[in-house]
């Protein structure tokens, strides 16, 4: 997406002294990083990468207490440690820091900076999602304590052949700061640009760019509601981003799923009775997404489980999507899958509220989500991904999907670069 016109009213991106684990203090660099906080899979997967090694980030991010106030000052604690012994250090020089990820075919690269928040008025920085407000005071109570940004988020734009493009191409022939290769098979590869001539390019060209959050927007509104605590100027008028040209880079646009803890799959479908239309559809997993996908492709779709089988659910009353979807948003909003499943099943169907973390998990991956109905006696309810012109679209109109309505990928590794804000 490309914004016209001065360099006011583009991206403002600028360097920041990285910081970034000492390789020779920890067991390896693999196994200090972690996927963003909200897939990690908890508890089995938090469990995991906390056992790989004493200094994984994920004490950073999902820090283990019993309130919210003692799991941020573990935090902070952990990272003040870290920084004394030397386990984290601070990169000398301001820099910008092209990143890379490479498995088989899937070949991705960005630049991770400090950008501007000032931007988020100014409709340059688009949000697709809704947000809930839970998240983003955990998120801020962890990021007020630590004084720092652990993760960044990930955005994209619409580059050029010059400019950006041209200096992260010619970044990536060079040796890097690092590179590791993660348990899923991912290689990545992080470079620091110092030249002044190379940053200054990079900026300007940026400055004539809008971007769309891909990933994060819990995390961005956590940034603006500390900016506004915080006052300007300061160093919370800027926050730790990943900006992938996807002219050059196209991402994956995948689904997140949702279990819903106290709804046995039963009552599930005893409530759709006469409102849906639902049948069982053959598995294994990947048979059923396959049939979700050919559903989804003709009108609403979900894929229920929990209960051994596959229920596919399809063709609402339309006297029922007309009550309970909202009529002053777009058509193709009212049709997405994520609205339905919000407004029509989940506020007045199944009446399940879907910000309560007591009622409803949000997951990312299909055969996780399964697995969770199952062990809980819930039902899993797995959706297709919508399409990413859809997404693009509806944020350009200034129209929010649904929270948690797509996950875009892949997302960046946590624990590669961080940025201290003190």
């Amino acid at each position: 997406m490309t914004t016209p016109g001065t360099p006011d009213n583009g991206l403002r991106l600028i360097p920041f002294h990285g910081l970034r684990y000492a390789p020779e203090r920890v067991g390896s660099l693999a196994a200090v990083t972690s996927p963003p906080y909200d897939v990690v899979v908890r508890p089995d997967g938090l469990n995991h990468l906390e056992s790989a090694d004493p200094h994984n980030i994920v004490r950073l991010i999902l820090p283990q207490a019993d309130t919210p106030d003692a799991r941020n000052a573990q935090a902070a604690r952990t990272l003040r440690d870290w920084l004394a012994e030397g386990v984290l250090r601070t990169d000398p020089e301001p820099a910008l820091y092209v990143y890379e990820q490479r498995k088989g075919d899937l070949l991705q690269r960005g630049v991770i900076g400090a950008l501007a928040l000032s931007t988020a008025d100014a409709g340059i920085v688009l949000p697709h999602e809704d947000v809930m407000p839970h998240v983003v005071t955990d998120r801020a109570g962890l990021m007020r304590a630590t004084a720092a940004n652990l993760e960044p988020l990930l955005l994209t734009y619409r580059g050029d052949r010059d400019g950006t493009a041209a200096i992260v191409e010619a970044t990536a022939a060079r040796p890097p700061l690092l590179s590791t290769t993660t348990e899923d098979g991912v290689h990545h590869r992080l470079w620091a640009v110092t030249e002044a001539a190379d940053l200054a390019a990079v900026m300007a060209d940026l400055s004539h760019h809008q971007a769309l959050i891909a990933d994060g927007h819990h995390r961005w509104a956590t940034y603006l509601r500390l900016q506004e605590e915080h006052g300007s100027p300061t160093a919370w008028d800027f926050g730790l981003v990943l900006l992938v040209d996807t002219a050059r880079y196209p991402l994956q646009v995948r689904a997140i799923h949702r279990m819903l803890r106290r709804l046995p799959v039963a009552d599930a479908l005893a409530a759709l009775e006469g409102r849906f239309r639902t049948r069982v559809v053959d598995g294994p997993l990947p048979a059923a997404l396959e049939a979700l996908g050919a559903a989804a492709a003709e009108g609403n779709a979900f894929l229920l489980t929990g209960d051994g089988r596959f229920h596919l659910v399809t063709d609402p009353d339309p006297e029922l999507i007309d009550r309970t979807v909202r009529h002053d948003r777009p058509e193709a909003w009212r049709r997405l899958d994520a609205t339905v499943l919000h407004a029509t099943l989940l506020a007045d169907v199944w009446q399940v509220p879907d910000d309560s973390p007591e009622d409803i998990a949000y997951i990312h991956d299909a055969e996780a989500t399964v697995d969770m109905a199952e062990r809980n006696g819930g039902t899993a309810v797995l959706l297709h991904p919508v399409r990413e012109d859809v997404v693009r679209d509806l944020a350009r109109q200034g129209v929010t999907m649904p929270r948690k309505s797509t996950s875009f990928g892949p997302k960046p590794a946590t624990g590669l670069v961080l940025r201290s804000l003190a």
